[in-house]
């Protein structure tokens, strides 16, 4: 069973008050990318892996999206994503990612945002959404980039000539990683890039786009913390299709 660390009342405090937690996908710098490579939802059956408070799952409705089933491990986020919906076309599950099981060809997008770092066999959740697709169906996922998974903590290092850097440990060395995010404790597991996209490729899946996001100058001035941003990837955005 996956680590329930959204259900630890510090933790769970702490990602509440995040700017994608108050402001939905507006809060999302990375968004805008993840929106451009979705398919038309008009009449298609969405299930959205690690839903949190649902704010993808609504979108989709408002897209056009026929049914959306929204699953999420944590009790907190799911009782937040019903009480933030009322529309009988969504529906919200609790269940485990590490061992899902879904019906055969019964969605056309599987949709996730940062969950998948948490998993520990990324292959067996391949097969699952795999098989749960109707052919040509699209999935779409963001996860912590590995690069930034790897760096040293607390992140940032400073010389003496006051130049930034940001050192990755054990790249190469994939498996459990344990790291203090909001709360102690919270355990991720880190994949290379090539091992997550041959997972993929060896599951059935082809790949359509990777995408080692970064902000946009526009974002850059609006928001200028997001600057920190183009220093090293955060967030890998991978769309493939069966």
């Amino acid at each position: 069973m996956a680590q329930n660390i959204y259900d630890k009342p510090e933790f769970f405090a702490g990602y509440s008050q995040l700017g994608r937690s108050v402001m939905g996908l507006d809060g999302a710098a990375e968004w805008p990318s993840i929106r451009d490579r979705m398919q038309d939802l008009a009449g298609k059956r969405v299930v959205d892996l690690g839903c949190g408070f649902g704010w993808v799952s609504r979108w989709a409705r408002q897209q056009g999206a026929s049914h959306v089933l929204g699953l999420d491990l944590s009790e907190n986020m799911i009782a937040r994503a019903r009480a933030d919906t009322d529309d009988p076309q969504i529906e919200y599950r609790i269940a485990d990612l590490e061992n899902l099981e879904l019906p055969a060809a019964s969605f056309d997008l599987a949709y996730s945002s940062l969950a998948f770092h948490y998993i520990a066999d990324f292959s067996k959740l391949v097969a699952a959404v795999h098989q749960s697709l109707a052919k040509g169906g699209q999935f779409l996922f963001t996860i912590e980039h590995p690069i930034y998974m790897a760096s040293r903590q607390p992140g940032w290092q400073i010389d003496a000539e006051g130049k930034k850097s940001w050192p990755v440990d054990r790249y190469s060395v994939e498996g459990k990683r344990t790291t203090d995010w909001l709360a102690k404790g919270v355990v991720k597991y880190h994949r290379t890039i090539g091992t997550t996209l041959n997972t993929l490729i060896n599951q059935g899946f082809a790949i359509r786009h990777v995408e080692e996001w970064h902000p946009s100058a526009e974002q850059i001035r609006a928001i200028p913390d997001l600057a920190e941003e183009m220093e090293r990837p955060m967030i890998l955005i991978v769309d493939v299709q069966r």
